[in-house]
């Protein structure tokens, strides 16, 4: 996984309307890459809900939203929909991204081994730099984590 002052890696995908998008394209912008499991399960829209609610204090204090999963991109569309939020969503539907940031990974549950998304958050600054990981999410609570960790 990759740690705090590893560079960006550069891979290109689409987002949630078939747009290329480049991670290239945040160089230049704090960026916070969210990385989770799946669209419309409970912990990925308490997730998603707790950034976009804070979606406006966030782009003030200069930071542009970025979620990532292996889902469609019109899976991304209906739960952008049904949750009404604000930032993009990229299809990482081969798992590429998820693989570069060292993501993509064993999981258990129940006893049962599996291969998934490892839900974790990474804040990029402007040259590209990852300042920070959080690999133990408070879903519910997530900006107010980050909030915490961005204000030491």
């Amino acid at each position: 996984m990759l740690q705090a002052g590893d560079k960006l890696p550069f891979v290109s995908l689409t987002d949630q309307n078939g747009n290329p998008f480049n991670t290239r394209q945040i160089i230049g912008e704090k960026t916070i890459l969210y990385f989770y499991p799946k669209d419309n399960t409970s912990g990925c829209t308490a997730e998603a809900c707790s950034l976009n609610e804070n979606f406006d204090r966030w782009l003030k204090a200069g930071y542009h939203i970025v979620g990532v999963s292996p889902d469609s991109a019109t899976s991304h569309q209906k739960f952008i929909a049904k949750n009404n939020l604000q930032f993009t969503l990229l299809v990482d539907t081969e798992k590429e991204l998820a693989t570069a940031f060292g993501v993509w990974g064993e999981k258990s549950l129940y006893g049962r081994k599996y291969m998934g998304i490892l839900r974790t958050t990474f804040i990029i600054n402007e040259q590209g730099v990852i300042t920070h990981v959080i690999e133990k999410v408070n879903t519910k609570e997530h900006s107010q984590q980050l909030f915490e960790l961005l204000a030491k």
